[in-house]
């Protein structure tokens, strides 16, 4: 019998993970033009950015380990849940009060921790829902479906916003959440609680952090992808409120133009994903390559919004191609590396990294637009992030390398 990647569970997960991304696409582009609409600065759509990551590097510290001795998919159906229930009060809020800039911080903190325990629990799920042997097939599905849907949505999104308003696009996404709710519970999964008998304790839980702690200290190619992913998801962060602000005050840009901008790329990582789905690079190459697509990826930013427009779509799309090989790549071989036993505990450590450096370069960048030229910020943004990709990625090859071949045999 032929083994397939499309069992009834990753069908499920991916289902979901659609209706997830459909919602948050909606609810994300009218929440990013929201701050900027009402407070006219960058910093202060930066310091929104940068509050909504801090739970991102807390909460998981803390939760890790219990996800690691517990089931995990109630994480995940609950969580989606309880996002939903929450996006429809913030959406009838707005339609009955006035914005409050020191409410949303407030509102923002509460739904990025309910989103750190959700996003923990779906990195350290999905791995066990793909079919053994097909890891890369799946993550190259994970990675493909997102910009799919930012395809089909972000127009969308942009017309919905410009007639109906943020509050009607916040309880789409709260439908869209307990959608995604409903059809994560009908995956059907064994998983076994490891307390050997005792309940969880604090003496426990420090306990298990030692042990991922002890795990990464003797992994340096973990600790180099882990860096400069840090930093180079950080710097992207940092990017959003400057090219939203930039969209939106340099002479002849829109909010729609800003809308078909993100299309292209993700128009570019949807042929990447269906081409990552059918061709496979050689296990010895695999190194080479994504090394090659982060050299590339840090120069496209570098140059991006000098560019006349119908080229920044160009530049976008291209970077997406290559981008989201290299993504789904790396992900499926830093999973299949990673001890189950350790699989949430070292997510989390990832989490932590990119949540903390998110923050920082949010506030760096969102403050450095209030003084630079927005496509100066850009550019001095990405020229540091590839000088980071030298003194991780490829300082530390004799370490990286084996990772990725270590996931040769799929």
């Amino acid at each position: 019998m032929k083994k397939t990647l499309w069992t009834k569970n990753f069908t499920l997960v991916t289902a979901a993970s659609a209706l997830g991304a459909i919602g948050g696409i909606t609810g994300g582009f009218a929440l990013s033009f929201l701050v900027f609409d009402e407070t006219g600065s960058t910093l202060a759509s930066a310091f929104i950015l940068a509050i909504q990551l801090v739970p991102h590097f807390v909460i998981p510290l803390f939760a890790a380990p219990l996800m690691d001795r517990l089931p995990r998919k109630p994480f995940l159906v609950g969580g989606d849940a309880v996002n939903g229930i929450l996006y429809g009060l913030a959406g009838i809020y707005l339609m009955l009060g006035k914005f409050s800039y020191t409410g949303y911080l407030g509102f923002s903190l509460l739904l990025s921790s309910l989103g750190a325990f959700d996003e923990l629990a779906y990195n350290s799920f999905y791995p066990k829902l793909i079919p053994e042997g097909m890891e890369e097939k799946g993550y190259a599905v994970s990675s493909m479906l997102y910009p799919v849907m930012k395809v089909a949505a972000t127009p969308l999104a942009a017309l919905l916003f410009e007639r109906f308003g943020v509050a009607w696009m916040l309880l789409l996404q709260a439908a869209f959440s307990i959608l995604a709710s409903l059809v994560e519970n009908r995956i059907q999964i064994q998983e076994q609680p490891r307390l050997d008998g005792k309940g969880f304790s604090p003496r426990l839980w420090w306990r298990d952090i030692c042990e991922a702690a002890d795990y990464l200290k003797r992994e340096r190619g973990l600790r180099n992808i882990y860096g400069y992913m840090a930093v180079t998801n950080g710097v992207a962060s940092g990017y959003s409120p400057l090219l939203i602000a930039f969209f939106r005050t340099a002479p002849g840009f829109t909010a729609a133009m800003y809308s078909l901008f993100s299309v292209a790329e993700f128009l570019g990582r949807s042929l990447g994903g269906a081409v990552q789905y059918r061709v496979k690079i050689p296990p010895k190459r695999k190194y080479g390559f994504a090394f090659g697509v982060y050299q590339f990826y840090e120069t496209m930013d570098m140059c991006l919004l000098w560019l006349p427009y119908p080229l920044m779509l160009v530049n976008r799309a291209c970077a997406g191609f290559l981008g989201i090989n290299s993504a789904s790549m790396r992900q499926a071989a830093v999973q299949r590396y990673l001890p189950e036993h350790l699989r949430a505990r070292v997510n989390a450590f990832e989490s932590i990294c990119i949540m903390a450096a998110s923050s920082l370069f949010s506030v760096i960048l969102g403050a450095l637009g209030e003084v630079l030229d927005y496509r100066l910020c850009v550019t001095l943004a990405a020229g540091f992030t590839l000088a980071v990709c030298w003194l991780t990625i490829w300082r530390g090859r004799g370490d990286i390398r084996p990772i990725y071949e270590a996931s040769a045999s799929d």
